[in-house]
């Protein structure tokens, strides 16, 4: 068959058999090329749904622990201000009791018959006394 290519063309059947290898070469070449890249296409397709899956994965891990780190701050900080109230009311009370002595040791004062001396009586150092 080469042989009668070569005839028709007015070849040397040699030089046939180099252009029908070359041609036959060219076309293991692309087939080849083909199906590599349909396996490279199918792996990469493979990987890419897999780091894919992964990485929403992660981000679903990061934001499940931001909102648990949100929580534990939210239930700290009103941990926080409970004892804030509460301190906050014992220092009302302890203010309003020193109040109530310091209008008390004003009025005993200004009842002490020696209110009006230079020196400090007996009533007077029992007044300082309780300050104290």
């Amino acid at each position: 068959m080469i042989g009668a290519i070569a005839k028709l063309l007015g070849v040397d059947k040699w030089l046939v058999s180099a252009v029908c290898a070359l041609v036959l070469a060219v076309l293991v070449f692309f087939a080849a090329s083909t199906v590599y890249n349909r396996i490279y296409d199918s792996g990469y397709q493979a990987a890419a749904g897999k780091f894919t899956a992964e990485i929403a994965e992660m981000k679903a891990a990061a934001i499940t622990a931001a909102n648990a780190e949100t929580e534990r701050q939210d239930a700290a900080n009103n941990g926080a201000k409970a004892r804030e109230a509460a301190r906050i009311a014992a220092i009302e009370a302890e203010n309003d009791s020193l109040e109530q002595k310091i209008t008390e040791l004003e009025r005993e004062a200004k009842q002490d018959p020696d209110a009006g001396r230079a020196a400090i009586g007996a009533a007077g150092v029992r007044r300082i006394n309780q300050i104290r």
